[in-house]
């Protein structure tokens, strides 16, 4: 198939609609969920060996990783889609989380024990130091319970259900210990609570003592937040289950109270913490070695984080360090305590994340890392050999990778050689690391790595590089891919209007004999905390990219001001006025593809997906010049409609900004729009339906033609293959009817 030009012989054929929508993509069955345990001495790890969604569990010894993996057996009924729970649905939705078999485990702190959360109920696997192949396996519990959480010393599990906590021995047919009696519709706890899963990162509720001996929780009240009410439109059923309720905090509007409180694992009264205003968010928490506790808690505005730690015993609180960042302060998960009591931290303060080490009482002591680059993440602390491990973006921001400094201070050595992605888990012990590396030209592989001589203190002795690969665990071509033939993109950069330097992927089509322009479609995320033009295997099995420049098309994706790892001014472009500077760089990929005679001026489209949908809608309608066409997943069309904790970051409340939630809405644009595809699922509990149902009462009422495509049985992400199989037949024809042909008015 061609479109306004004829094309070579050589031009490959369609790629199906099945085969786009299949998951894993292609190359992406790789090994996930790694963690190491009993002193580092194992690593327990999740795999789909087949390339398929089913996960199984295997270990490798770390004392001989020479001997390569083993696969550690389980008992019990394995996760499946259709036969989850409600609660387990919506965790799954919050993780993004698609496989299925084995989906989750968790070492002992202390331990050798692991525990492996299944349909049926608690699997509790111990001696996988000795055993791995064969460890001694029992059923704790049985039934549904939520959030399961192993002691430190592997003695004990605590879990919620019904929304109160309990604790039970880590023995088969030992009798649950109820602590909490004050759950009710509308209040529960040990579990967090909507924004902390959806936006903080922050996953647990309950958090046992290290000793344990204790238990911190999370006591949620959502009674005083108004029910949003969700119908399940395509289901057979007229009953109760036809529908859900979720308590979701819209902006501007109350949050839920959350207090934190410290219960002993034998029962007794709760002790609460005193955090203060409760009209702010409780962002961390984790037990030191001191047997305090200490939380993160941040400002409504998220202007300011307070690092405070508790007397679990009376709840007393001392103050350690205020985090201030102008226009607001990202959360990340860098704190680490040494055995010194001092701790690691990461900063913003200087428009760019970087770490440094803090006294016991919050007092700095040193800055470990500085310069016009971010640290992504801190991976591990070494004490005895006095390092720290971190990723970064030092040698580029389309690269990831690991990192090691000084604790005492010097300058930060580069570990990964490849070029590419790196991520990476970092054993706190023993100097070794999983590298999961891939590149635009290179399917993942996942090797377990040794760490060379990072111990220099400034004075340029150490290596710092790797010294060899210990283990490979994934390095298995997907016969996918020369089936296939996928071409990777170019890596391109793009001048925006102030001069900043934007990174983007082109897609170029088959050559055509004529030499014409090719129409191009704006692959757009465009948001806070995403990043699409990296140097990884990613970006290559962009299916409905590849699809479309099989058909003739090519394809764009400009990272614009607003997205990640760039820093915090050039994320902070967006505060208080979305959907503007972005579309203004979205634009400034079309003119540069227009100027490199990449694109037909007279044929550009545009998709995108949740905040990529919201951008293709401000394409549309603060560009109607520029873009034609466009495509609108799953898009937030108003922020008064989204969650508190992500739209009050950027856009404060609408009652404080009322002007810049009116102008960053789809509404104030709809005039000027033109040909639109809304798809959405109608049982998304993240971006409502009525998102996309309040705008198409605008459409209508400005007599604007629209098309919509909607899974009465899909939530944020289409989860059912049959279901994305069809959406892409449908987005690509669409694409195809209203982009292909040069004449089309």
């Amino acid at each position: 198939m061609t479109f306004g030009a004829v094309a070579t012989s050589s031009q490959p054929a369609p790629l199906p609609y099945e085969e786009i929508a299949r998951l894993p993509l292609p190359g992406m069955a790789v090994p996930v969920g790694f963690a190491f345990g009993v002193d580092d001495r194992v690593l327990l790890y999740r795999y789909a060996v087949d390339g398929g969604l089913e996960q199984r569990l295997f270990a490798l010894n770390m004392d001989a990783p020479g001997d390569g993996p083993v696969e550690v057996p389980v008992g019990g009924t394995r996760v499946r889609e259709e036969n989850l729970t409600l609660d387990e649905q919506l965790r799954r939705e919050r993780a993004r989380e698609v496989g299925t078999g084995v989906t989750a485990f968790s070492w002992a702190e202390r331990a050798d024990a692991v525990l492996v959360p299944l349909p049926d109920g608690l699997h509790l696997l111990r001696d996988l130091a000795v055993r791995p192949e064969a460890p001694s396996e029992v059923v704790v519990l049985a039934g549904d319970v939520v959030a399961p959480k192993l002691s430190p010393d592997g003695t004990a599990i605590a879990f919620v259900q019904g929304g109160d906590l309990y604790v039970v021995e880590a023995a088969e047919g030992a009798v649950p210990v109820r602590l909490t009696h004050s759950a009710e519709e509308g209040l529960h706890n040990g579990v967090a609570e909507f924004v902390a899963q959806e936006e903080m990162d922050r996953d647990d509720g309950l958090w046992w003592s290290k000793d344990s001996t204790h238990l911190a929780y999370c006591e949620v009240d959502e009674r005083h937040v108004p029910k949003y009410r969700i119908v399940h439109q395509g289901s057979d059923d007229v009953g109760p289950g036809a529908e859900e309720s979720h308590r979701y905090p819209f902006a501007g509007r109350p949050n839920a109270k959350v207090r934190l409180g410290v219960v002993s694992a034998r029962g007794g009264d709760t002790v609460w913490m005193q955090t203060g205003d409760e009209d702010q968010y409780l962002a961390r928490v984790r037990w030191l070695r001191s047997g305090r506790l200490l939380a993160e808690i941040e400002s409504r505005d998220q202007t300011r984080v307070d690092v405070v730690s508790f007397d679990p015993a009376t709840g007393g609180a001392t103050h350690l360090h205020a985090e201030e960042t102008f226009p607001y302060v990202n959360l990340h998960d860098d704190f680490r305590e040494l055995a010194s009591g001092e701790w690691t931290w990461s900063s913003e303060r200087t428009g760019y994340r970087h770490l440094e080490l803090r006294a016991a009482t919050g007092a700095l002591v040193r800055t470990l890392t500085a310069g016009t680059w971010q640290v992504d993440a801190l991976a591990a602390v070494d004490e005895p050999r006095g390092v720290v491990y971190f990723t970064a973006t030092k040698d580029g921001v389309t690269e990831r990778h690991l990192y090691a400094v000084p604790l005492g201070g010097g300058e930060p050595r580069r570990l990964t050689e490849d070029r590419g992605t790196h991520v990476v888990v970092v054993a706190e012990r023993g100097g070794v690391f999983v590298d999961r590396h891939g590149a635009l030209d290179r399917p993942p592989t996942v090797r377990v790595r040794a760490v060379g001589d990072c111990t220099d203190t400034g004075t340029g002795t150490g290596t710092g590089k790797t010294e060899g690969v210990l283990a490979t665990l994934h390095d298995s071509p997907d016969p996918r891919l020369e089936r296939l033939g996928l071409e990777p993109p170019e890596p391109v950069t793009v001048p925006a209007d102030d001069g900043t330097e934007l990174f983007g992927l082109y897609y170029a089509p088959p050559a055509t004999t004529d030499g014409a322009p090719p129409p191009l479609v704006v692959q757009v995320y465009g948001g806070p905390h995403a990043q699409l033009a990296v140097d990884d295997w990613g970006p290559t099995v962009f299916m409905r990219a590849q699809a479309l420049r099989r058909l003739g098309f090519a394809i764009l994706v400009v990272d614009n001001r607003g997205s990640a790892r760039r820093g915090l001014r050039f994320e902070a472009a967006i505060h208080r006025r979305m959907g503007g500077v972005e579309v203004a760089d979205q634009v400034a990929g079309v003119r540069w593809a227009v100027a490199s005679g990449l694109a037909d001026p007279a044929r550009v489209g545009v998709f995108g997906w949740s905040y990529g949908g919201y951008m293709a809608l401000q394409c549309l309608g603060r560009a109607p010049e520029m873009f034609r066409a466009g495509v609108a997943g799953a898009p937030v069309t108003h922020f008064d409609g989204y969650d508190t904790h992500y739209t009050e970051r950027y856009m404060g409340t609408p009652e404080s900004n009322p002007e810049g939630y009116w102008e960053s809405s789809a509404f104030a644009h709809v005039e000027p729009m033109g040909e639109l595809l809304l798809v959405h699922g109608m049982i998304d509990e993240n971006v409502h339906f009525r998102h996309t149902a309040r705008l198409i009462q605008r459409l209508v009422s400005a007599r604007k033609r629209y098309q919509l495509l909607c899974f009465p049985s899909e939530r944020h992400l289409p989860r059912r293959e049959e279901d994305r199989a069809f959406m892409e037949e449908q987005v690509i024809t669409w694409l195809v009817d209203r982009l292909a042909t040069p004449d089309r008015t």
